[in-house]
């Protein structure tokens, strides 16, 4: 059985860091592209970055880049999202996918398997 279990958001002001991990059981994680979206109350999901692989290529949407990086530990079976110059515009709760294969997927429904999320929430 599948699962994703997002940690370490969190309640922050502006400005400040959180690191989200997101650890995978239940598959390879080497085999699945990786990725983040991101749900604001009353918004729909929305793709934040996402992860190849090897963890050599990775992808934003433009309103993290710069501030966001993704990473991945496949030996830990775990991808990261280093989020830092938090706004609260970044208020939403973070939600981690997967697919197997190999193109880096930015459309919801590409994904396969859904951790249950993590909320942040940035004041001001």
């Amino acid at each position: 059985q599948v699962q994703l279990v997002e940690s370490g958001g969190g309640l922050v002001q502006a400005g400040d860091s959180l690191r989200l991990s997101c650890a995978a059981s239940g598959l390879s994680s080497s085999a699945y592209v990786m990725a983040w979206f991101r749900q604001a109350p009353g918004k729909e999901r929305e793709f934040v970055s996402v992860i190849s692989l090897s963890g050599g290529s990775t992808k934003y949407v433009d309103f993290v880049k710069g501030r966001f990086t993704i990473s991945r530990d496949n030996a830990k079976n775990t991808v990261y999202l280093q989020m830092n110059t938090l706004k609260p515009e970044d208020t939403a709760v973070y939600y981690c996918a997967a697919v197997r294969g190999y193109t880096l997927r930015v459309l919801r429904t590409s994904y396969d398997y859904w951790g249950q999320g993590t909320q942040v929430t940035v004041s001001s």
